[in-house]
């Protein structure tokens, strides 16, 4: 498995894909985040962003290798294992942007509540957002996993799909990123941290469930 996932990595990085879906981050985070904002909500939109930045990059790594290529590499390793190593690929590079953000954001944020009156300790703040934004990572690989190949196949379906499902996950009551980001507010206005376990717990459940559905109707389908 160490070998696909370095495989499919290496694919990534060749193919400069990722560049789109990071400079969009990148972009949000500038206009969204300012130097002395309070660090709460700073950290509840970098966190929102990333999930349907998760979602895109699934579906770059799992429509990078041309079918000839996916079809040989399927053949030697099995379908659903060749499908997991995209995923795991697409969750951690996510992740990893995620984390870069997270860290970036704590420091340049004003460690303060809403109303400026409270101060907010630094280093909690930015481990509720971390694990907040490891839930938006998480559940935008589980959209991601859901709506693209193999149980979508078309473009002109998929990508709007995936485009609405990530929409749904960041603003729907007891979707677990609404609430992750939700707990960051609330705690910018009351000026307490609350580390969103139960969100992390509850996008980990659907991600795996979303990843193995996918892996299992691969190991069905032919490219």
């Amino acid at each position: 498995m160490t070998a696909l996932f370095r495989y499919q990595a290496a694919l990534l990085a060749r193919s400069q894909r990722w560049l789109p879906p990071f400079i969009l981050y990148a972009v949000f985070l500038a206009v969204g985040v300012q130097v002395g904002q309070p660090v709460l909500d700073s950290l509840g939109y970098a966190a929102a962003a990333l999930l349907p930045v998760a979602a895109w990059l699934v579906r770059i790594c799992v429509t990078n290798e041309p079918p000839a290529a996916r079809n040989c590499v399927a053949a030697a390793v099995g379908p659903g294992r060749a499908h997991l190593a995209t995923l795991l690929v697409a969750l951690t590079a996510a992740a990893a942007l995620g984390t870069a953000a997270i860290v970036v954001v704590t420091l340049i944020s004003d460690p303060v509540s809403a109303d400026h009156q409270i101060r907010v300790a630094r280093l909690p703040a930015g481990a509720a957002g971390l694990l907040a934004a490891l839930v938006c990572a998480l559940l935008g690989t589980a959209v991601g996993a859901l709506t693209n190949w193999p149980l979508l196949r078309s473009t002109g379906r998929a990508v709007p799909t995936m485009l609405l499902a990530a929409l749904v996950s960041v603003v729907a009551t007891g979707s677990p990123a609404q609430a992750a980001v939700s707990d960051l507010v609330s705690g910018s206005r009351s000026g307490t941290v609350a580390l969103p376990l139960l969100p992390l717990v509850a996008a980990a459940l659907l991600a795996a469930a979303a990843i193995a559905g996918a892996c299992a109707l691969t190991s069905r389908r032919s490219p």
